[in-house]
């Protein structure tokens, strides 16, 4: 079996090792500071659709652990953050008024990287419009 840290010698020196994560499936705090719900949401309460009706309510929480979770991509020595911003939290109800607070949630996460040294890669959407887009034909269009 080959030593996992004698593989990081095979890239390329000027490789760049990260992490990647999905708005809905690590940030939780779906109901914190303004967010609405997104169709993920709705679709993972519905019997049937996904199993044990698990959801993103908690998720990896880290919308509240943002500090330890940056320290944890740090101490792994990884120089990349891929993550992807949730509509929901930044413009709740999918068009109109911005909601500082996602983006005050947005702003620390940059900028934590930034102190540790990670470089970011923002997404900026993955599959979590705002539900109240589901009721008009913007849904389909703004995507």
């Amino acid at each position: 079996m080959t030593d996992p840290r004698s593989l990081a010698g095979r890239f390329p020196k000027d490789f760049l090792f990260g992490v990647a994560t999905a708005a809905y499936q690590v940030e939780g705090a779906v109901r914190a500071d303004g967010r609405k719900p997104s169709i993920w949401d709705a679709f993972s309460k519905m019997p049937g659709r996904v199993h044990g009706r698990d959801n993103g309510d908690v998720a990896c929480d880290h919308y509240n652990r943002l500090d330890e979770d940056l320290d944890l991509i740090a101490s792994l020595g990884l120089g990349a953050y891929r993550f992807s911003i949730a509509w929901p939290r930044i413009i709740p109800d999918g068009t109109g008024p911005v909601n500082e607070a996602g983006l005050d949630f947005y702003d620390r996460l940059v900028d934590g990287c930034g102190e540790r040294g990670i470089r970011t890669f923002a997404t900026l959407y993955h599959w979590d419009l705002p539900l109240t887009l589901t009721a008009t034909a913007v849904g389909r269009r703004a995507v």
